[in-house]
């Protein structure tokens, strides 16, 4: 297999996954995703409408219900990692002269993502029930924007608490709901939002590490090599120097898995670096992604130009984004150790 057909598999995996991630990340408004829509309406007229119909099916069923497809997929694509690493990389490492104790960082990282990912799937997200009900309608006072008194779940029957919602795709109430998680099958709620944020910083923390070993070990074996330096005879029998283009060949053609997998890894710390840091921005400002998404199309509802200048100052008043926060300290203590206000009185 040639240079240009394994940098052409690596560029499709990456479309790829970058477009399931945008197409189905909740939102429906981005620019990628109406490129998508497009190209769909294409294939469309080419596809015969069977083919179409079971597509369709597949991705409702993957997406839209409870399943553990995606957390298999996970499995296999941290094994897959992993394989990789301890097979190649990690033996270079040793020669390279680095301490087994800073190789071993990466399986602790492992054992804790897979620690918190467990608990981000087991642990009830802080379910509704008639039971739970008077809890969580105790737990946070209503905004009155996005949350309001008396509002009643037509699918549980159950009066909403604030910051609640009811999850379509596992079929019930949340509290502090902040969204459905494809990758756990579960939602992230109350009870679990502090296992998602460990999980998401453990992920990161081993994509990065693994990126900044396996990148040491190849420009090691660049040095060591003296491809920098080196000259080789081009198509018209010239001799040329050596430049990066060469040697990113040069590896990926000597080590097309331990490259790909390079690239895999930094592609993550990229996509979930971004996605961590907002997750924290919403902790430390006490909101939820539900939240912070239903704000910004209720402020967009009230920027109408027609509103005198009093009615703005009202409305922009009555509208504070960040409703829930508590300060720093108050608000990473309500996530990590979740309010249970039985006994207090309503707020």
């Amino acid at each position: 297999m040639d240079f240009l057909t394994l940098f052409a598999v690596y560029v499709a995996v990456v479309l790829t996954c970058i477009i399931f991630i945008c197409k189905y990340s909740g939102r429906e408004n981005n620019p990628l995703n109406s490129i998508l829509n497009i190209i769909t309406k294409v294939f469309a007229t080419i596809t015969p409408k069977w083919l179409q119909q079971f597509f369709q099916r597949c991705l409702h069923r993957m997406f839209h219900k409870r399943n553990n497809f995606l957390i298999y997929l996970q499995f296999l694509l941290v094994g897959a990692v992993y394989a990789e690493f301890s097979y190649e990389v990690f033996g270079f490492c040793l020669e390279m002269g680095l301490s087994q104790t800073s190789l071993s960082v990466p399986y602790v990282l492992l054992a804790f993502e897979t620690l918190f990912f467990y608990l981000c799937v087991k642990r009830d997200p802080g379910t509704v029930t008639e039971k739970t009900n008077s809890i969580h309608l105790h737990a946070y006072p209503y905004d009155r924007k996005l949350f309001h008194p008396s509002m009643t779940c037509p699918t549980c029957n159950l009066i909403k608490p604030a910051r609640s919602k009811h999850c379509r795709v596992c079929e019930r109430c949340v509290g502090r709901f902040d969204h459905h998680c494809i990758w756990m099958n579960n939602c992230i709620g109350a009870y679990n939002t502090r296992y998602f944020l460990l999980y998401l910083l453990a992920l990161c923390a081993m994509a990065a590490d693994i990126a900044f070993l396996t990148g040491a070990m190849l420009l090691e074996v660049v040095l060591q090599s003296g491809l920098f330096w080196a000259k080789y005879i081009d198509e018209y029998g010239q001799q040329q120097q050596a430049g990066p283009q060469f040697v990113m060949q040069h590896l990926f053609m000597t080590f097309p898995r331990i490259v790909f997998m390079l690239g895999f890894v930094v592609f993550v710390f990229l996509l979930l670096g971004g996605y961590t840091l907002f997750n924290f921005f919403l902790a430390f400002v006490n909101q939820t992604s539900n939240e912070w998404y239903r704000s910004r199309s209720h402020a967009c509802q009230h920027c109408s130009p027609t509103l005198k200048d009093d009615e703005m100052s009202r409305t922009t008043t009555h509208s504070k984004r960040f409703y829930y926060n508590r300060g720093l300290l108050r608000n990473l203590g309500e996530i990590f150790f979740p309010p249970q206000p039985v006994g207090k009185k309503d707020r």
